[in-house]
């Protein structure tokens, strides 16, 4: 992600991502400025040993404008908020236009937000883990493991989805749809269009859902009997 021996790297987020990122980068990069606009956040960091964090208003154009970032810094945006990673992106591309903008995304409609807003490169963790499950199953001894796994530890399960005349998910382009809010992994489908042949995510082909589709994914038995109650209402709008 970022190059060891970087001069600088300016982190926008210490939570649930940014914390880990922050601990694993501070022993290669000799010189890492936090960036936070929750105060708890901004006292964790503290209490983690890190002296160069800044409280700051992250939506306030001015205020990044003072952080004064050299041409080589790197940016990294990994706040807890999907909307502020769009809006800081935004705002740093027209502030400093050449120097490079990383971001975390943990759902695919936030890698396309992120990507259109300008972010040089984006590690998408939705797109990793369901990576990571397309490696596991190509294994039979893993896949037995993760049955297991899924079964037996932590309530999760698969389930294969059939996509009815008059869902919200009839014509919707794969990208648009984040599954991430409704508690579930997109694994793969069946496009009825391409055949009967089974089509994992990973394979980096654009698809759009039809009546008749088969979707597979996978989450909690709870997240998955709710998702798939939505997908069988007939409405064209996206349920809350």
């Amino acid at each position: 992600m970022i190059e060891s021996g970087s001069r600088s790297v300016i982190i926008f987020g210490y939570g649930k991502f940014g914390r880990n990122i922050t601990l694993s980068l501070k022993d290669d990069i000799e010189n890492i400025l936090l960036i936070e606009s929750n105060r708890d956040n901004y006292n964790k960091a503290l209490q983690d040993g890190f002296t160069n964090v800044k409280l700051i208003d992250v939506t306030d154009d001015n205020q990044l404008e003072k952080i004064q970032a050299d041409k080589d810094a790197s940016f990294v945006c990994v706040m807890d908020d999907d909307h502020l990673n769009v809006f800081i992106v935004l705002s740093l591309k027209s502030v400093y236009p050449d120097n490079r903008i990383l971001a975390i995304s943990d759902s695919i409609h936030a890698t396309s937000k992120l990507k259109m807003a300008g972010a040089d490169k984006v590690i998408d963790l939705y797109a990793i883990s369901a990576n990571r499950i397309h490696n596991i199953l190509n294994k039979p001894i893993a896949t037995r493991f993760l049955e297991g796994f899924a079964d037996k530890s932590h309530d999760l399960a698969f389930r294969e989805l059939h996509i009815p005349k008059g869902s919200f998910l009839h014509g919707k382009k794969l990208e648009e749809i984040d599954f991430y809010r409704y508690g579930v992994i997109f694994l793969g489908m069946i496009d009825t269009e391409l055949g009967n042949s089974f089509i994992f995510v990973t394979s980096g082909v654009e698809h759009k859902l039809d009546s008749g589709d088969i979707i597979v994914c996978i989450g909690h038995e709870s997240d998955l009997k709710r998702f798939e109650k939505l997908i069988l209402e007939e409405r064209e709008d996206y349920p809350i």
